[in-house]
């Protein structure tokens, strides 16, 4: 019997033991099926229902979830670019986050502190007192995102050569948190551009921010790359990184829609978030590597491309 099995071994057939009878069998019957089935449709079904009353009764949200997710999806281009070049120089870099902070610079003057301004006095506010809703406005918003700064564990700037792999790794995923928390108030700017009445300034202000989110997704990339990250983890973290900013511009489209009074407030906070990210991390950023001439030419052409944006699409 043993030399037969020996000699034609798939002859042999082991006895089940009892935890194989005992193991549970997971098969789904056709009415199970069925079932799931249409509790999904139904769940789909609803969802929809409620999406679609929820977009009815906030209009604005709409314009401002496809603008800030246009935006994102810019920066998700500018990751992707990762793919096709390893590093940039760094003068290069420079003069590109100028660029950006350039139009950041003008669009939260030209799109968002100077109609905050303009709201207040349609609501029937002075001049003086317009002026002075809007500068606490501003201080405000600044305040918002420093709060942010302090709650959330990040790093703005990568520290050169360090010593441990694992320290660099993990200054490296903060420095992408940094420009997550970067570009949450660039989606909330978006949003509440899209809550107020002019829709060119909206979309000029949503352009801009989307040409500046261009070379500000591929700096993260490039800066994973550097650690040796493959290409497309590089894109992958880079991306993620501008997911936020759909958030940002439903939540800053809804603060709009809480009562006409909101809007200059909620222009006004999203300029002084705006104005923060600048003078905290773009200009020191884009000047720490001493190249803070080309980085300043950098800023003025980003203010003149944003400046012309606001004044052909507003």
């Amino acid at each position: 019997m043993i030399q037969a099995q020996l000699r034609n071994p798939l002859s042999y057939r082991s006895t089940p033991t009892s935890a194989e009878h005992n193991a549970p069998r997971f098969r789904l019957r056709p009415r199970q099926i069925a079932m799931l089935s249409i509790g999904l449709i139904f769940i789909l079904v609803k969802s929809y229902e409620g999406l679609s009353s929820f977009f009815l009764a906030h209009p604005q949200v709409m314009p401002a979830l496809l603008g800030s997710s246009a935006a994102a999806g810019l920066t998700a281009l500018g990751a992707l670019g990762v793919l096709f070049a390893r590093r940039i120089s760094e003068r290069t870099q420079d003069i590109m986050l100028g660029y950006g902070g350039g139009i950041m610079l003008a669009a939260s003057v030209f799109s968002l502190i100077i109609p905050a301004m303009n709201q207040a006095q349609t609501l029937g506010y002075g001049k003086t007192a317009a002026v002075l809703l809007t500068a606490t406005g501003i201080m405000l918003g600044g305040l918002f995102v420093l709060a942010i700064n302090h709650l959330v564990p990040h790093q703005h700037f990568i520290a050169p050569n360090p010593e441990i792999h694992s320290a660099r790794t993990s200054r490296i995923w903060m420095f992408v948190m940094a420009v997550t928390i970067h570009n949450f108030p660039e989606g909330l700017a978006i949003g509440v551009g899209f809550g107020g009445d002019e829709m060119g300034k909206a979309i000029a202000l949503a352009t801009g921010i989307g040409i500046q989110d261009i070379p500000e997704g591929l700096v993260v990339a490039l800066a994973l790359r550097t650690l040796g990250y493959s290409p497309w983890k590089s894109a992958g973290a880079g991306i993620l990184s501008g997911l936020v900013e759909p958030i940002g511009g439903v939540l800053g489209a809804l603060a709009t829609g809480i009562s006409a009074t909101a809007l200059p407030w909620a222009l006004a906070g999203a300029g002084g978030a705006m104005l923060f990210v600048i003078s905290h991390e773009v200009i020191p950023e884009s000047h720490r590597q001493g190249h803070e001439t080309q980085a300043t030419l950098g800023l003025l052409a980003g203010f003149v491309t944003m400046m012309l944006l606001d004044t052909l699409l507003g």
